[in-house]
């Protein structure tokens, strides 16, 4: 009514002012609006007014579809995590497997379109195993709603796994106070036997199976399940600890003392000259000083022999990612700006000195002609960054279609259409 009203106003004025018989279609009297006008009434009558404007005339339809209008929309609607949006809609939403997605081989979508696509959007539990802590919440949340022990340490640890799986889904759900049935769910789960041995790959594959059984089980109507790690460093350092005769109660006080005192050596070697000395108050359980400890335990990222782990170091594992990217670059001829910008997820990636130690390690593993321009960056969410990149996948318009298995589809195909979706063997 209100754009009706501009119309008319304006109309009559411009035919009084012009006596020649002119087509009303194509006097346009909105021309004489400002652009600040109609940027204004389009803000008010927000994406759905404004979409019902364009078929009042040519100049009201050019203002509707200009792509600025749209991007404030997506600002508006998503806030701080509006570019991850537009990203996730552009690169993420074919689903999984990931290994052809190339920037240069996408098109942008347009704002408008991304805006109304994301009107079918439904909500999502997130769960994020984690290796210290679970973080559980809705996709619609500003962040986890709740934290938790992780499926490890739930019921008795001489309970089957089943059993202790069972007890933790239903527990986190009880506690959001929704049925299973009710909505997709995100998961992220911590890796147990991280060996890249046929047994190690195999309790992987085990695990990831009963998860889904367990899940379907319940009624969940469909899941996207990732896998994550970092539970060695902790067991590495409980053993560091037995080795230097430091007794303590449960494995939480190991937790609470990787958090609080454990980091990454710039320099390993140099690092064992120093003196790393520091103590930590951990309630209930006393005062632990820790030496050497602190940086050897973490030293597994980048020498995993050392705690026993016959699998490839963290930066032998990217700088040959970022190799396989920069030799298809080649034959692509795109730019190549797009795989040289590390994010490091997770709470072990919040250890100080991880990003610095990981560039450097890279720009010594990558000809120059490669390593060129790399970053390493912190994770921009601390220790919740899996629960947000959680809410990033979940939020697409293609989510649960494009990334989830449904119960119909494990029914059907059983362990292999898991295996297959698996992305940490590939």
């Amino acid at each position: 009514m209100l754009l009706r009203r501009v119309w008319n106003s304006l109309r009559k004025s411009s035919m009084s002012q012009n006596s020649e018989d002119v087509d009303s279609q194509e006097l346009s009297p909105a021309e004489n609006l400002s652009a600040d006008v109609f940027d204004l009434i389009l803000q008010r009558l927000g994406p759905r007014g404004s979409a019902k404007a364009a078929v009042i005339c040519r100049t009201w339809r050019n203002f509707v579809e200009d792509e600025r209008l749209w991007e404030s929309f997506l600002r508006e609607e998503c806030g701080e995590t509006w570019q991850a949006t537009v990203f996730a809609e552009t690169y993420l939403r074919a689903g999984l497997p990931l290994r052809s997605v190339i920037p240069g081989e996408f098109t942008h979508l347009p704002f408008r379109e991304i805006y109304s696509q994301r009107a079918h959007v439904q909500r999502s539990v997130i769960i994020d195993g984690g290796s210290g802590y679970c973080k559980y919440g809705w996709s619609t949340n500003s962040g986890p709603s709740g934290r938790s022990a992780t499926f490890l340490e739930f019921a008795n640890i001489e309970s089957p796994i089943h059993s202790r799986l069972k007890h933790f889904f239903s527990t986190i759900y009880r506690k959001l106070n929704v049925k299973p049935l009710a909505q997709p769910l995100v998961i992220s789960t911590p890796i147990c036997h991280c060996d890249d041995t046929q047994s190690a790959k195999a309790a992987r594959q085990n695990l990831r199976e009963a998860i889904y059984q367990v899940l379907f089980d319940m009624n969940v109507p469909a899941i996207c399940a990732i896998d994550q790690g970092a539970l060695r460093i902790t067991g590495f350092l409980s053993e560091l600890m037995h080795g230097s005769g430091i007794e303590f109660g449960s494995m939480y006080t190991v937790k609470v003392l990787k958090e609080n005192l454990c980091y990454v050596a710039e320099d390993y070697h140099a690092e064992l000259l120093k003196n790393t000395k520091s103590s930590h108050l951990v309630k209930d359980e006393g005062i632990f000083t820790l030496s050497h400890e602190r940086f050897q335990a973490t030293e597994i990222l980048f020498q995993p022999q050392l705690g026993g782990i016959r699998a490839m170091s963290l930066h032998r594992a990217v700088a040959l990612c970022i190799d396989h990217c920069h030799s298809f670059e080649m034959e692509k001829v795109v730019d190549e700006g797009w795989f040289k910008t590390v994010v490091l997820t997770g709470g072990t990636a919040c250890l100080p000195g991880l990003a610095a130690r990981l560039e450097r390690e890279l720009h010594q593993a990558l000809p120059i002609s490669i390593s060129n321009g790399i970053r390493v960056l912190s994770p921009p969410c601390g220790p919740e960054s899996v629960w947000f990149g959680g809410k990033i996948v979940s939020n697409m318009s293609t989510f649960p279609q494009a990334w989830c298995i449904t119960k119909k589809q494990f029914r059907r195909n059983g362990p292999s259409f898991i295996h297959a979706m698996a992305l940490d063997d590939d």
